[in-house]
């Protein structure tokens, strides 16, 4: 048997043990993802607990359901710019909210608002009144640093970090965001559009995996095809 007819049948095989290992290590991450998400689901449909009560863990704090008592800081509150909802342009509105007994920020986004340039509101249209209330929300860990703010405070935020925030508000804010779903006044007025609750997505890696499994059987196809090819090629030059 020539050596091209081997490695016509040795390399495709070889390309299929690939992709068949790859293939498992997509699925490997789907159960992962499965894994990890089964955790975010149930911190979803958990009852909330006091903000005082979470622990400071990054790995058990996203999406945690939290009711927090405080005074928003309508004064310091930002504009996060190129927030789209149902196809629509608009921004988020996210408020400081002061407790008593510390100087630590809670930031809070109470929600989203329409805007045609998805840059620019009237920010005293979407106020919430000056008095304590308790709201409810989930959290969402903040990023400590990143891109930096526009010099000019009015400019509106594109990006979300610990340290802009910190800069444009004058005060320490704590390292997660809070999103505003429900909170403990009646509201006879406009209000921002509450953000709903985040969805668990299982990702595409079940997909990832039935496509190498496709090329690894279509490889081992492929490659018993030109084997038989190149044998026949070959008894034929035999007999001649």
């Amino acid at each position: 048997m020539r050596l091209r007819t081997l490695l016509g049948l040795l390399i495709p095989l070889a390309c299929a043990a690939l992709f068949v290992r790859l293939g498992l290590w997509q699925l490997a991450r789907h159960q992962e993802r499965a894994t990890f998400n089964a955790g975010l689901a149930d911190r979803l449909v958990a009852a909330p607990l006091p903000l005082e009560e979470v622990p400071r863990d990054s790995a058990v704090l996203r999406w945690r359901r939290v009711t927090v008592t405080g005074r928003f800081r309508y004064d310091r509150e930002q504009v996060l710019a190129t927030r789209a909802s149902e196809g629509s342009p608009g921004v988020h509105l996210l408020t400081p909210l002061v407790r008593e007994g510390t100087d630590t920020a809670v930031a809070v986004i109470r929600g989203w608002v329409y805007s045609p340039d998805a840059s620019t509101v009237d920010q005293a249209r979407w106020q919430e009144g000056d008095t304590t209330l308790t709201l409810t929300g989930y959290l969402i860990p903040l990023a400590d640093s990143g891109a930096a703010p526009p010099g000019d405070p009015a400019r509106p935020l594109r990006a979300v970090h610990r340290a802009a925030l910190t800069s444009r508000i004058g005060a320490p804010v704590l390292p997660f965001q809070l999103v505003m779903t429900s909170d403990s006044a009646a509201r006879a007025d406009s209000v921002p559009k509450r953000l709903p609750l985040p969805t668990i997505d299982a990702g595409p890696h079940r997909s990832y995996a039935a496509q190498w499994f496709s090329f690894a059987a279509i490889a081992v196809a492929g490659g018993v095809i030109l084997f038989r090819r190149n044998r026949a090629a070959d008894a034929a030059a035999v007999r001649a």
